[in-house]
């Protein structure tokens, strides 16, 4: 005999406490009662006072008795009395049904998936119908499916919803994850059955033991397969429309495949693509290999990477990367001596620029403007770069005009000046400008600033003198200048590519160059954030579901097209001590029946007995009896 909702002192607690009331409204009940007698007797009373004596005592025990007793009915009947013993009663299981993209492999003319759902609904009819069930789906996360069941039916539905995924299994996470909740409720614990093949992630070697409940039902996995693991893209630095691009193939099979590695490119949305690329491998089993092409594109596309012929897996068979095109910026120089800036401007070459003389103006243009020793009518729309600008009309003001003024300073902080290292030069014929506390002084002598960069829409660079005409023709630093303000102005153009194809899940990012977190943005292909983190130059996040993934980290930019299945890296051998297969339960016969329905009927009779016997039902009946008055009260009344 045992309780299923309270403990025994719980119910000791709970029936104390209900019992000091009962007890105590019993001592101290002074309620007045009505009493019918005759008028004389009524006035000789009332002549002496009344006298409340305090009760020490209960004048209705059985009363109180009954009242108790009913009381305790029903708290046996909320505390679920059971007779039998509470060994018998249901326990709790977790099934680990594994869903990682290994799943979706085909072994015959059925998929893994599908010989693991069946496996986990023979465990289902194996198990006690008392028994609580929770199905917990595991691929790189571990995913609860329902709550502990008693209802076998929804256990099942679950099993039969549950998909292969795009993650690798972590198993370690999952089991973990499976005896937490199993100790959470107080219950009985069961067995966490892991239904699956058992091909992991890597694993971390610092993980706690596996439980000692364990339950493994193995599925085999005898699937061929070779699949794509890795591309890797980039633009050549020799050669800015050339892409370079590495390719990673792996063989998951148990014996040698030949196949065919192949690219194709076509612009976006289109069906028609032009063969990049094309190169027999031959893997050994276990065994990865590398591949390495070229293709010469400037334009935006879509690159697709094929294997054949295909395997029992064509998941991996397949990828699609989109190139972005190669941006050029449109330069407008209105100059009266081209000659002087088009060696300066040739030196970069996303940069088209076209001449223009002073007088064919126009403020419309669009990309940069140049403007070499001219104030126009208007001022250009669009970013712009003043070469010596007359005093009168130049865009940020002049303070004063030195000559052969040594050149003291360059502001490394300023994109406009990173890296600029000169010998002693003077400028012959320099401008001197009051800047804003915004401007950047990127450029200065002893009397101030000459060349300044002011941020906005549009942006805006003052140089005071022209380089070409001045000290500073000969130096290196000239065409690293305009480099540099060119990369500030437009720094799309600049910036370097690179793309990778890969799986879900886990991506770390070893970058060139240090960057601090705040100056880098990881979203999706929807726009939205992606949360990382970054230690030193490694970056690491987290994709759970195929997509692109975008990394801008200052004049870098990383796309990521994570449409691959991630797989496993090795086969999970189960421990010595696991329970395999689908067991078979002894059925034990119901040996413990509730009793809080007799209880609860009682409780509530023997509350009805007393309100009868002792109640104000019993009071009026007594009101409802006639008092007799006896013939010498009545005379004397009359007297």
């Amino acid at each position: 005999m045992y309780f299923l909702n309270l403990s025994f002192l719980q119910f000791l607690a709970v029936f104390g406490a209900v019992s000091a009331i009962s007890v105590a409204l019993y001592l101290l009940d002074r309620s007045r009662r009505k009493l019918v007698v005759s008028t004389l007797r009524f006035w000789i009373a009332a002549e002496q006072p009344a006298v409340a004596a305090r009760r020490r005592r209960v004048q209705q025990p059985w009363s109180l008795l009954l009242q108790l007793a009913s009381m305790a009915l029903l708290l046996l009947a909320i505390g679920q009395l059971r007779l039998g013993t509470p060994a018998q009663a249901g326990r709790d299981h977790v099934i680990v049904l594994d869903t990682s993209a290994w799943m979706a492999g085909r072994s015959g003319n059925r998929t893994l998936m599908d010989v693991a759902r069946d496996r986990a609904r023979q465990y289902l009819k194996a198990l006690p119908v008392r028994d609580r069930v929770m199905l917990v789906r595991a691929d790189g996360m571990a995913t609860p499916a329902t709550a502990f069941e008693v209802d076998h039916q929804k256990i099942e539905r679950a099993i039969t919803a549950s998909e292969a995924g795009a993650t690798a299994l972590n198993l370690d996470q999952a089991l973990v994850f499976a005896r937490h909740v199993q100790g959470q409720d107080g219950h009985r614990a069961g067995e966490i059955a892991f239904i699956g093949p058992g091909r992991t992630a890597p694993r971390d070697p610092g993980t706690t033991a596996l439980p000692r409940n364990l339950r493994v039902i193995s599925i085999p996995d005898n699937v061929e397969n070779v699949g794509l693991r890795k591309i890797g893209m980039r633009r050549s630095g020799a050669d800015s429309e050339l892409w370079e691009i590495y390719v990673a193939v792996r063989n998951y099979g148990a014996r040698p495949h030949t196949v065919t590695l192949s690219l194709d490119f076509g612009p976006p949305g289109t069906a028609a693509r032009m063969a990049a690329g094309s190169r027999p491998l031959t893997l050994a089993a276990g065994a990865e290999s590398e591949a390495s092409f070229e293709y010469r594109t400037s334009a935006a596309g879509m690159l697709g990477v094929h294997l054949s012929p295909h395997d029992s897996f064509p998941n991996d068979d397949h990828a699609e990367l989109e190139l972005p095109p190669q941006p050029t910026l449109p330069v407008i120089v209105y100059s009266s001596q081209p000659e002087l800036l088009r060696p300066v401007l040739a030196a970069t070459p996303r940069v088209a620029a076209v001449y223009r003389r002073p007088e064919d103006y126009r403020a419309n243009d669009t990309g940069l403007v140049i403007l070499d020793r001219f104030i126009p009518p208007e001022r250009p729309r669009a970013d712009s770069l003043w070469i010596d600008p007359p005093a009168m009309g130049s865009p940020i003001p002049v303070r004063t005009t030195v000559e052969q003024a040594a050149f003291s300073h360059w502001d490394s902080e300023h994109p406009g000046a990173a890296g600029l290292h000169t010998r002693d030069f003077k400028l012959d014929r320099a401008k001197v400008f009051e800047v804003a506390p915004s401007d950047g002084r990127i450029g200065e002598v002893a009397a101030g600033p000459v060349i300044v960069a002011r941020p906005g829409k549009p942006k805006i660079v003052v140089l005071g003198f022209h380089p070409v005409l001045t000290g500073m023709r000969y130096e290196l630093a000239t065409p690293l200048l305009f480099a540099n303000l060119l990369r500030w102005i437009a720094p799309e153009i600049f910036r370097r590519y690179e793309i990778s194809g890969g799986s879900v899940g886990a991506v770390k990012l070893v970058m060139d160059q240090d960057t601090a977190a705040a100056d880098v943005k990881v979203t999706a292909d929807d726009g939205s954030a992606v949360p990382f983190t970054m230690r030193e130059r490694t970056l690491n996040f987290f994709s759970g579901a195929p997509g692109g993934v975008k990394v801008v980290a200052g004049d870098r930019e990383y796309l990521y097209s994570l449409t691959l299945p991630e797989l496993w890296e090795s086969k999970w051998t189960p421990p010595a001590d696991a329970h395999l297969g689908v067991p078979r339960f002894t059925l034990i016969p119901e040996s413990s029946t509730d009793l809080w329905p007799w209880l609860a009927v009682a409780g509530g009779l023997g509350l009805l007995a007393e309100w009868v016997l002792y109640g104000r039902f019993r009071r009026g009946m007594m009101r409802a009896k006639p008092v007799p008055i006896r013939a010498a009260e009545h005379t004397g009344a009359r007297t």
